[in-house]
């Protein structure tokens, strides 16, 4: 048998592959720093160079009357089908057309009063070049953003914002890269100064976004999602404690309100309450839960949103909440309520 068959063979890497791989993430640091200088001074540059063009888009797009088309091909029209998304959803109707469909057909979605909002860096792309007659006849105002000046897409538009760019992050100068994130940063202002300029809201924003978190946060309230009637835990002023934990079980929201005869809330008893009073309950279980509950608890307005309640029970370390409307109990929720609805 060979002397090398009891040697265990050695799984550690060379000293030499640590200092490669140590090479290797400098070069990839100092790669990914110098994409994002390049990218960040491509969008510092706007503000510096294209501020007033920006301006006057930004007036023609609030005056528009119908709504803005965006249009662009490669990478320019993912970046015009972000800004139709963005100004759709901060209220400026919006829509994508897709210049190579336009001509066969999709073009028949324009209608009088719409803007074109073009996007092409190289200002020569064909197939925003073969929609510009059309475009003319039906008396479609078109504002390009370009990153060439002098190219035949400015010649044809009504307004030009210019994007130039000193080079691309590409080591080859090629791939889109500063120019598409500094077109995308002019889209985005243009949206955000539509939105200034139109008074939108924040109630404006919910309507525009009712299906995800962000729209049940601004637009959810108390009454919403509020337990009601019979389904509130709520003992009267003068109740037994052990009748009190009971209602309190029963209900399950981990709390009881106690009330006195004119639906007034006096305070509040919690699972908290129940636990730091264990070692005594059994001599208090004929004591009235009046001189255990919390006095004047914290409340909440129905019509308030339900995420001021989550700002309420994070505030001040509590799980439960009761309604009231004049100081009358008319609701109660708890923490459980607000993740279920996906306001936490």
């Amino acid at each position: 048998m060979s002397s090398n068959s009891n040697k265990s063979v050695s799984t550690s890497p060379p000293a030499t592959d640590h200092l490669q791989q140590a090479g290797n993430r400098k070069r990839i640091a100092q790669s990914l720093r110098e994409v994002l200088h390049i990218e960040a001074q491509a969008i510092h540059n706007i503000a510096e160079q294209a501020m007033a063009e920006l301006v006057t888009a930004s007036q023609m797009l609030f005056q528009c009357r119908g709504r803005i088309i965006t249009a662009g091909m490669g990478k320019s029209g993912h970046v015009a089908r972000k800004t139709a998304a963005t100004l759709s959803s901060t209220g400026s109707p919006s829509m994508f057309l897709h210049p190579a469909e336009a001509s066969h057909g999709d073009l028949g979605m324009l209608v009088s009063g719409d803007l074109l909002l073009m996007f092409s860096n190289s200002g020569s792309t064909l197939e925003l070049l073969n929609l510009i007659p059309a475009l003319k006849r039906l008396q479609i105002p078109i504002v390009l953003i370009c990153g060439k000046p002098h190219s035949l897409l400015a010649t044809d538009a009504d307004h030009v914002v210019v994007i130039e760019v000193e080079r691309e992050a590409c080591p080859l100068d090629l791939a889109p890269t500063a120019s598409s994130i500094a077109m995308l940063a002019a889209a985005d202002a243009l949206a955000i100064s539509l939105l200034e300029l139109r008074g939108f809201t924040r109630d404006d924003f919910a309507m525009a976004h009712p299906g995800g978190q962000l729209g049940r946060r601004l637009l959810l309230r108390i009454r919403d999602i509020m337990h009601t009637g019979a389904d509130i835990p709520v003992v009267r002023t003068g109740t037994t404690i052990s009748t009190a934990i009971v209602e309190m079980t029963q209900k399950r929201l981990g709390m009881v309100a106690i009330i006195d005869q004119q639906e007034q809330i006096c305070g509040i008893f919690t699972d908290g309450d129940l636990r730091r009073n264990l070692e005594v309950l059994e001599h208090l279980t004929g004591t009235v839960i009046d001189g255990l509950m919390t006095p004047k608890p914290l409340t909440i307005d129905a019509d308030a949103l339900a995420v001021e309640a989550a700002t309420m029970l994070q505030q001040h370390k509590v799980q439960a909440l009761l309604v009231a409307d004049q100081g009358r109990l008319i609701g109660a929720l708890n923490i459980h309520d607000l993740l279920q609805h996906g306001v936490l």
